[in-house]
């Protein structure tokens, strides 16, 4: 069942939602979380084939609901069309497709600058979960001022041939495509001189490796490319306008680094001050108290800035640089909550039974518990966060942008930005 009606109201779409959701879900799945029987929920959860679920949730559209359906991969919404569709999603625990790369951030570029061609060959599998994207924006000598990058690529027919390396790149060890942006003239400024691509991450001279973190998962990797070809049919937008598809990535990245069940969000048990509330009853010291009550109130202004940024989308704008705010606020308010939640474990937090916290160092973590409560998974949380301040652009560099594109600062200065990109001095 798809949605065809152009204006539907919000109390029809959600309907409809509902209907959807009863063919496609276990038997009884809304009936349990209607009842709040989370154990029965649970059992139904754990017996969802999750590959199969999310292939049929995908070709629904319901996954994507604001994607245009002629290709495949939505239901041509509206956002506040969408916004009923998300709602019901979220108030029945919907399995969602672990590909926020793809989908929070691949997605909308290929829709905003991606030609017939590439939105019919690759929405499809991205909505449906079938094919994992990374980002390959960032470098060793240009982590934060990415439009610095050095990964080179020149034209050769119909074809460009890549060398370079990318690092923190997020699920590139199991990503099939990979958004790169890669220097295709040295001789104008730095911004200039870039195109974007989309790039096989399974194509000769591709060497993925993974870096380990504290946490002893491998989520991060660093990428090698040597010599690798890409068809210019893989080229997003124009030649030399790579910066500009990039900002538009980057800005969705903003705001799926900052919601709800983000990769940043590792809040505990999904539900932050909730869960710590019902593991803690009765917080006799009043400074963990006042901790717990200041965490309760970041996180309603995250949600209600976050609800001020979608109806700014609903109006029809792009994802902006209000992005940054809410991505700044989530990464530095998750630490303050995973530290009060280690706090509040006292020496639990620091020992406990059984398996151990440190993964296998190929992605498999061993930390995994059947309780999402548990003092290990707390502690991996805590691990986790310091991560949320680095990743998806640095907490100074939002603190930039802020300044400089919501409070109309002046730039920082920057003698290498009207240089000729081979002219910049560059460490070796």
């Amino acid at each position: 069942m798809a949605v065809d009606a152009p204006e539907m109201t919000g109390e029809a779409l959600r309907a409809q939602t509902i209907e959807w959701l009863r063919e496609a879900l276990p038997a009884d799945w809304i009936e349990a979380i209607d009842a709040d029987d989370n154990a029965a929920w649970s059992k139904l959860r754990a017996g969802l084939d999750y590959g199969e679920w999310c292939t049929r949730f995908g070709n629904s559209g319901y996954a994507t609901p604001t994607w245009p359906k002629e290709y495949g991969a939505g239901l041509s919404l509206s956002p506040v069309e969408a916004k009923h569709v998300n709602e019901v999603l979220n108030h029945y625990k919907v399995p969602r497709p672990f590909n926020i790369i793809g989908i929070g951030m691949g997605g909308p570029t290929l829709i905003t600058w991606g030609s017939e061609e590439q939105k019919t060959k690759l929405l499809p599998g991205l909505a449906t979960n079938q094919e994992i994207w990374c980002q390959l924006f960032s470098e060793p000598s240009a982590g934060s001022d990415v439009a610095g990058l050095s990964t080179r690529a020149v034209r050769d027919g119909d074809e460009w041939i890549v060398s370079g390396q990318k690092v923190w790149t997020t699920l590139a060890h199991i990503a099939r495509w990979g958004m790169l942006v890669a220097r295709t003239d040295p001789d104008v400024p730095k911004h200039e001189g870039l195109t974007y691509f989309v790039l096989d991450m399974q194509a000769p001279g591709v060497d993925v490796r993974p870096l380990v973190q504290i946490t002893g998962d491998a989520e991060f990797n660093e990428v090698f490319m040597e010599d690798v070809r890409i068809p210019d049919s893989m080229r997003v937008g124009p030649e030399g306008e790579g910066w500009r598809v990039a900002v538009t990535t980057l800005m969705n990245e903003r705001v799926a680094l900052s919601g709800a069940g983000s990769l940043s969000g590792d809040s505990v048990g999904g539900s932050a001050v909730e869960r710590l509330l019902a593991r803690h009853t009765g917080i006799a010291d009043p400074r963990m108290r006042q901790r717990l009550a200041q965490v309760y109130i970041d996180g309603k202004l995250i949600r209600w800035n976050n609800q001020r940024a979608a109806d700014r989308r609903k109006r029809g704008a792009e994802a902006g640089p209000e992005g940054s705010i809410t991505k700044l606020m989530q990464a530095e308010y998750n630490q303050r909550l995973q530290k009060l939640a280690i706090d509040l474990e006292g020496a639990g937090g620091m020992a406990w039974e059984g398996a151990g916290l440190m993964g296998t160092g190929d992605g498999n973590p061993a930390w995994v518990s059947t309780d999402s409560d548990s003092e290990r998974d707390i502690a991996r949380g805590f691990l986790r966060a310091q991560a949320n301040t680095i990743e998806g652009g640095t907490s100074n560099i939002m603190r930039n942008i802020l300044g400089e594109r919501v409070l109309g600062l002046p730039k920082e200065p920057d003698n290498s930005r009207d240089l000729p990109w081979k002219d910049v001095p560059r460490s070796t």
